[in-house]
């Protein structure tokens, strides 16, 4: 029995016949886009006679090339194709030509993006260019460790090099160009927070280099940027910060290992990964092994490690942070991040009951905002001020106000479960103030080179001898403190030059 011919069966019209079914302005705007999509994949200028134009695009689609394919939809929707998108059109076009796979494409086009909006949004096609992908940097108003490193590298690799910073729309649907005031929040964290912009240029990255120096694990983000990294024929790197929603995904809430894997998908394709440490390039290339079971390869992981440079405090700031966070007569301890489980400071609070119980006089001040599964600490951290003792948090602070406190702390207390670096115990130890530190991962990494007590994070009585060793100890405090001062100095001009070589050079 005959299946009959593509007009007998119902197949869609012919994307001639398409543009001839919609209004002038629109026909316009789509043969513009067709265009752009001509001369990019062609090398040369698109034909001035448009009746030329349309028989040019399904020439050079006819071979149901993918990153051709990508192109033209990424192009003709304004919003970036992802990999199954890809993968229909591909198939369309193997059994009914172009013409029919993207003319049965261009309706949903013409009513969602040109009929549906009074403004058509502008498509350009960058080409050779380098985008560096800071959507959250941009837009977020916490500055956590991961946006303080991608604002310390990208605020470098801007002064010595060419690059287009850009975003994404709130539906993450497509690349955009970064407003100046969004470039001048992702560049120095100034200004206020915003909503991403809906009504952008929209940009299409091809034959570029695409570099994503922060965490992504919005799923349709994720989903479009696994499609870039395939088809889009760019060099893409990503910085490695860690895996911990993998290997330690019960400290992490509900949802943050699936988003997180959704990341891995498209880091999977991905040229290379720079990581923030040797314990960070252990877990990924840990996954990288698994993906030999699906046939995949996986990027290149070079590890460049994280700098600890501090800026140095003045009298003033000095001043102002003794006034603020010590109590007269006791030493600080100090402790840097948020109040996620993974971070164990319902362990330090423990361990400091424990001293305080012995009769030490110190005051614990935790710096960092509240996160998932906080409810505990947060519990305890009201038991133990109802009992008076001397610990207080501060979810907001300067970084001038930071790098004051890591100097007149007695130590900094970092006993976490699973970093990818641990930056607050590099910040310390550069500033010449002794840290007690896990015994594993990153923190022992970092301690190798002097001025760190490592204890274990798992036995509150080892944080409580380490706390009390640096609290009564003072030639053990000065050896300390002299050996952080003696540790090699890396700065951040040093590591956003490595990494740009790791990933772009």
């Amino acid at each position: 029995m005959s299946t009959g011919t593509a007009a007998q069966v119902g197949m869609p019209h012919s994307l001639s016949a398409r543009l001839r079914a919609v209004s002038p302005a629109e026909r316009t705007a789509l043969l513009d886009r067709i265009a752009s999509i001509v001369s990019t994949l062609s090398g040369e200028p698109a034909p001035g006679d448009r009746g030329e134009l349309v028989p040019r695009f399904e020439r050079l689609l006819a071979p149901a090339d993918a990153s051709a394919v990508w192109l033209a939809l990424s192009v003709l929707e304004a919003r970036l194709a992802t990999a199954p998108e890809v993968r229909r059109t591909v198939r369309a076009i193997r059994l009914d030509g172009p013409g029919a796979a993207f003319g049965s494409r261009t309706a949903p086009l013409v009513t969602s993006w040109l009929g549906g909006f009074r403004h058509r949004p502008e498509v350009r096609v960058l080409r050779g260019a380098v985008l560096v992908d800071v959507d959250h940097t941009a837009r977020a108003g916490l500055a956590t460790g991961i946006q303080r490193v991608a604002r310390e590298t990208v605020r470098r690799w801007a002064a010595g090099h060419e690059l287009r910073l850009v975003g994404w729309d709130s539906g993450y649907r497509h690349l955009r160009l970064l407003t100046p005031p969004e470039c001048a929040r992702a560049l120095t964290g100034d200004g206020a927070p915003g909503p991403a912009g809906e009504r952008d240029v929209v940009v299409v990255p091809w034959e570029s280099t695409y570099l994503l120096p922060e965490l992504s694990l919005e799923r349709p983000r994720n989903e479009r940027i696994a499609a870039l990294a395939q088809f889009a024929r760019c060099r893409t790197g990503v910085i490695g910060f860690d895996c911990v929603p993998m290997t330690t995904g019960e400290t992490t809430a509900m949802g943050v290992s699936e988003a997180f894997a959704t990341n891995l998908a498209a880091v999977r394709h991905m040229d290379r990964v720079s990581t923030i440490s040797s314990a960070a390039a252990a877990e990924y290339r840990g996954w990288r092994t698994m993906l030999s079971s699906v046939g995949a390869g996986g990027p290149e992981i070079s590890v460049e490690p994280l700098p600890g440079e501090v800026p140095g405090s003045t009298p003033d700031e000095l001043d102002d942070a003794r006034a603020r966070l010590l109590v007269p007569g006791m030493p600080m301890v100090l402790c840097v991040g948020t109040h996620e489980p993974r971070k164990n400071h319902l362990a330090l609070l423990h361990a400091a009951e424990l001293l305080w119980r012995e009769g030490l006089r110190f005051n614990l001040v935790l710096v960092g905002g509240r996160s998932w599964n906080d409810e505990r600490f947060t519990r305890e951290l009201a038991v133990a001020q109802a009992r008076g003792r001397p610990v207080e948090t501060v979810t907001t602070m300067s970084d001038s106000t930071l790098w004051a406190a890591y100097r007149l702390a007695r130590c900094m207390v970092f006993p976490s479960l699973n970093e990818g670096f641990g930056l607050p115990v590099a910040e310390a130890l550069s500033c010449g103030t002794p840290a007690v530190t896990s015994n594993f991962g990153s923190m022992a990494e970092i301690a190798a080179d002097g001025g760190a007590l490592l204890v274990d994070p798992r036995d509150d009585s080892s944080i409580a001898a380490g706390l009390r060793t640096v609290l009564t100890d003072d030639e053990a405090h000065r050896r300390l403190a002299t050996a952080a001062r003696a540790r090699p100095r890396r700065t951040w001009e040093q590591y956003a030059h490595d990494v740009w070589d790791a990933l772009a050079g």
